[in-house]
């Protein structure tokens, strides 16, 4: 166990720097057994600083060799080296300070700050990783020009790149070679990237709206060349939709993409040298699916977006990370919705809302989206942080109006940019733009938690007025036992028989924008409000939260009934899908009730009809239809229980798999003339049309072949004939999910002969057997650990195999005999020493212990252990100490 534990840091400590750096000039020698860092630091003393104040720097694991200010050799007395960083006593308000250090990039485990990915060496430097590197002012609010020389074995590493522009490079003795970047806009060390190796690239050509014509290159090794193309049509388009959409201009001469093998995360926003997870940028109809070309697209402009909304403007401090990742999030969100579907795209992200940053509210690891602690910063790039970060700017988009909001962004760009900047900031500036007062809103940012609006109604038919009262809430988190309210944009409508019904609210100027006089929005900044509708000629049934205009959960005594006229006839595409959800969720609820109290299964019809008249209707965009016959997921369902007794999870997995089970034998007519109709001739592109009939197509798949195998002959053959990724990874599926043993088998290993030398599709074989419902998963995820394709070392393939079996298969996951959390524990602490992100990420399945009735206490116990650990990382520490200490008050209940 450690002996001194790690210590939190607070936002209200935050201090302004003592130094700045007006320059930095780094030389890397590379070598195969070491690299050598020699870094040049032009330094000024602030404003606000003392005179005898001595200089910090920040460095981890550096051997340093030599250290010089203004040219002189510092001698002993001078300075402190410590684990921490190096100490420079007695320095004059402006001087040069020269370090040289030794690092050693190949033993690099944790994939932080300079390491080797195979043959290649990269950085990832966000958040602290470049001290890693060199003796620096490692913190984001600390920005300087960059000036970096790498030099290298010419034939080993005949690519060196690094941020900026090119402006030299040379042969150099002993086979060695050397370029120099020049980056001449101002970035704090975590935007520094390096990347040297043998790589091969595919250029193209992009001119700006001002006519400058900028080089776009992507870098990857040269098996992988024919799967670049997506991704450079994807940067363009982001190129010119940020132009058009938010009056952004690319500033280099050249923006350089890297696809790397060994990641921590998805990619990496470095200044005009975006690295990234090759998983995350290389695609090809033969290796990638649907869902994959979407990825990279939205990536790609997410990364490409922060240039803006990250780099040229960027964060105080770690504390405001949300302010360029909820930004940007909202930023490629939108990007996707012009791309392809709004509504479906829409949904994909509710669906990550209300399974993933819900759940992260309601447990023990539940923040503010601006937190006010914390001990580890990697422990914050969370769902909160990131995705509910971008529903906060969604609301004041929503709230402003886009033309509103559109000035608040020019005025947000034009006073900050070259600065490192605050949430307040961005707030201030939509303030200003607008004229709107969004003191209140503030709240969002400081509070955690799900708010919860309770909604009731009146209908008085005499005087044709229809009344809403709405109530506000927000349960206690931790550290925040008591919220002030929002300020929560509810979009909405009042739907009659014959559609949508005008709305006429009291006391309420029309809006002049809006053409559509069947929605408002009321604006909800009390704990109770109520709204009056005149004109009403008829009951309505509300369609509330339109487009999911804010992160809230929704109480309202909606019946059956209500919840299939809004699938049905709400002219919201939103609503639709969220009401089809509710009502199968309601579903299989009356179904886990009967199965627990052992009565006999029957499955409302009225969900099996609405199912045939989706399939049926054929003017429904395919994707929708998809997303919305699509049941929930186990997750969300366990979410939704929390909230209640507790979720019982085999129970759950029963009671959806009946209702499965009985569509498929309900609506089999439907569901094979909907799969043979939407059968594709022509050749594959990831186009909106072809993905949706795709979507739809294997949807119903995947129904027939859950009917106990009845129809497994189409998933056989569609194994067989199909031509793209996409259609031959579902009907794997269908037969590892359904079919009977030697079926399944036959069909794996059939998959990995065929794809054994693409890492990337052999990735999506582990995951597709860490999620199998059937058989001893737990067994075979144990013995795919020894696979030669495995590689603990690997981020990818861990969060293929483990991370998938933890996080996407519950009922195997949460076994009652514990097996699952004791795997999930060994593996943290296999991974804890070597990569504590890798690990950290990990964990946190273990930490939603108080979501599962009857597994807390063995759950608990797992992460005791975790907690016993000698040289527990910071990462995981801070997770398992957050989650054992919220058990305390809840132990005389514990499930």
């Amino acid at each position: 166990m450690r002996s001194a534990n790690p210590v939190a840091i607070y936002l209200k400590d935050y201090q302004l720097p003592s130094y700045l750096l007006e320059s930095t000039d780094l030389h890397f020698e590379l070598y195969e057994d070491y690299t050598l860092v020699h870094s040049r630091l032009q330094l000024r003393r602030s404003e606000d600083c003392a005179v005898d104040a001595p200089l910090w720097l920040h460095g981890e694991g550096l051997e340093l060799l030599a250290v010089s200010l203004d040219g002189e050799t510092l001698p002993l007395d001078r300075y402190t080296v410590t684990d921490e960083g190096l100490e420079v006593a007695s320095v004059p308000e402006r001087f040069l300070l020269e370090c040289s250090t030794r690092i050693l990039p190949q033993e690099n485990t944790a994939l932080d700050g300079l390491y080797k990915s195979r043959s290649m060496f990269c950085t990832q430097c966000e958040a602290h990783g470049f001290r890693k590197i060199t003796y620096y002012l490692d913190r984001p609010d600390v920005m300087s020009v960059f000036t970096v020389t790498i030099e290298a074995d010419k034939s080993r590493y005949p690519v060196l790149l690094s941020n900026g522009n090119l402006k030299a490079c040379d042969d150099i003795e002993g086979g060695r070679h050397r370029a120099t970047w020049h980056d001449p806009f101002p970035k704090p060390a975590y935007l520094f990237a390096l990347v040297a190796g043998d790589l091969h690239f595919i250029e193209d050509a992009f001119r700006t709206c001002s006519g400058r014509d900028v080089c776009l290159r992507i870098y990857v090794e040269q098996k992988d060349l024919g799967k670049c193309d997506h991704a450079m049509r994807s940067l363009k388009h982001s190129m010119r939709w940020d132009e058009e959409v938010y009056g952004r201009e690319y500033d280099l001469d050249i923006f350089n993409i890297v696809a790397v093998d060994d990641f921590n995360m998805g990619a990496m926003e470095n200044k005009g040298l975006n690295i990234f997870n090759s998983s995350c940028v290389l695609c090809s109809p033969e290796t990638t699916t649907d869902q994959g070309f979407q990825r990279v697209e939205s990536i790609v402009a997410h990364e490409y977006f922060h240039n803006w909304s990250g780099n040229r403007v960027t964060c105080r401090d770690w504390f405001q990370l949300s302010l360029k990742e909820g930004f940007t999030v909202f930023r490629d969100a939108s990007f996707s919705a012009d791309m392809g579907s709004a509504t479906v795209r829409r949904v994909e992200e509710v669906n990550v809302l209300r399974t993933s940053q819900f759940a992260e509210d309601a447990g023990p690891m539940a923040h503010p989206v601006r937190p006010e602690s914390v001990i580890e910063i990697n422990n914050f790039y969370t769902v909160t942080v990131y995705e509910k970060g971008a529903e906060l700017v969604r609301m004041l988009h929503t709230l402003l109006g886009p033309e509103a909001f559109r000035r608040g962004s020019d005025l947000y760009f034009e006073r900050h940019d070259g600065q490192a900047v605050t949430c307040e900031d961005f707030v201030r500036a939509m303030e200003d733009a607008s004229g709107t007062d969004l003191v209140q809103f503030r709240n969002w940012y400081s509070q955690a938690g799900t708010p919860l609006l309770t909604v009731r109604d009146e209908y008085d038919a005499d005087a044709g007025r229809y009344t809403l009262h709405v109530t506000q809430s927000c349960p206690p988190t931790p550290g925040q036992a008591s919220k002030q309210p929002f300020v929560i944009p509810l979009a909405m409508g009042l739907l009659g028989e014959a559609g949508n019904l005008p709305l006429h609210l009291a006391n309420a100027e029309p809006d002049p924008d809006t053409a559509d006089n069947t929605r408002c929005v009321l604006v909800l900044d009390q704990a109770q409000q109520s709204f009056v509708f005149e004109q009403v000629k008829e009951k309505p049934v509300p369609s509330l939260l339109r487009g999911f205009s804010a992160p809230v959960r929704l109480d309202y005594g909606f019946t059956k009934a209500d919840l299939y006229a809004l699938m049905s006839r709400d002219d919201d595409g939103f609503v639709r899908w969220d009401s089809a959800q509710a009502l199968a969720t309601r579903v299989i609820q009356d179904v886990e009730k009967q199965i627990q109290g052992s009565a006999t299964v029957v499955v409302d019809p009225m969900l099996t009809g609405a199912w045939r008249g989706l399939l049926s209707d054929e003017s429904i965009d395919p994707a929708m239809v998809a997303e919305m016959i699509t049941l929930p997921g186990e997750n969300y369902l366990a979410e939704l229980a929390s909230h209640t007794a507790g979720a019982n999870v085999d129970t759950i997995h029963n009671a959806r798999w009946a209702v499965q089970a009985e569509i498929a034998r309900t609506c089999s007519g439907q569901l094979l003339e909907t799969y043979h109709r939407l059968a594709q001739d022509e050749p594959y592109a990831p186009s909106a049309d072809q993905v949706a009939a795709r979507s739809l197509r294997n949807t119903c798949l995947e129904y027939l072949g859950c009917a106990l195998g009845v129809h497994l002959e189409l998933a056989l053959e569609q194994f067989d004939t199909a031509s793209n990724m996409t259609d031959r990874l579902a009907a794997l599926r269908v037969i590892v999910f359904y079919g009977e043993e030697a079926q399944r088998e036959r069909a794996l290993d059939q998959f990995y002969r065929d794809w054994r030398h693409d890492t990337l599709v052999i990735n999506q074989w582990f995951s597709l057997q860490a999620a199998m419902p059937l058989g001893d998963t737990l067994a075979r995820v144990r013995e795919l650990l020894l696979h030669p394709a495995f590689d603990l070392r690997n981020p990818n393939k861990v969060r293929a195999l483990v991370s998938v079996f933890t996080g996407q298969n519950p009922v195997h996951f949460h076994r009652v005999d514990g097996q699952g959390y004791q795997f999930l524990g060994d593996m943290v602490a296999k991974l804890d020493g070597s990569n504590p992100q890798l690990a950290s990420r990990l964990v946190v399945p273990l930490t939603k212990w108080h979501n599962y009735r009857g597994r807390a206490d063995l759950m608990c116990a797992q992460l005791e252990r975790i907690a016993l650990l000698p040289d527990l990382s910071p990462d995981v520490f801070e997770l398992v100490k957050k989650s054992l200490d919220a058990r305390e008050p809840a132990q005389a209940g514990s499930r």
